[in-house]
């Protein structure tokens, strides 16, 4: 005879996924700016507007442009659910929507820590993440997410 299976909703699949992610990852996340971008430090929300699409601007009233990991990427996955509480589930799904809506397009991707933190030293308008152990004086942290 069968077991009768269980089937969790997506939600609580999700958050079981995203705290299993959480608790592999010991990588401590960094956002990044340019060292030549005045900007000196962003809160949470701010760093969560911009990679959300919710903000074009730093503080200072500066062009923005968010660039994210490669998909997939542990960095990445711990950035966005410590930042917005989005797993990447949830993440496809809000970029999805926002999308198909006309309301924003998700950040390009552009490679791992050391890709990002190369584009980021570059240019003054880029934002990025990466893990802090890449962390060099050609960019700025702004913003450690714990």
């Amino acid at each position: 005879m069968r077991r009768p299976t269980m089937r969790l909703p997506v939600s609580v699949r999700c958050l079981l996924a995203a705290l299993l992610l959480a608790g592999s990852c010991r990588a401590e996340v960094v956002v990044i700016v340019s060292a030549r971008n005045p900007v000196k430090a962003l809160s949470g929300e701010q760093a969560s507007d911009l990679f959300l699409g919710k903000a074009a601007e730093f503080p200072n009233g500066l062009h923005a442009v968010p660039i994210d990991q490669s998909e997939g990427s542990p960095v990445r996955d711990v950035f966005y659910l410590k930042s917005s509480g989005k797993a990447p589930a949830q993440m496809k799904a809000y970029w999805a929507h926002m999308l198909f809506t006309g309301r924003g397009q998700p950040p390009v991707e552009s490679g791992d820590s050391a890709a990002i933190k190369r584009l980021v030293a570059d240019n003054p308008n880029l934002v990025g993440y990466i893990d802090r152990s890449a962390l060099d004086a050609s960019v700025r942290a702004v913003l450690a997410i714990h």
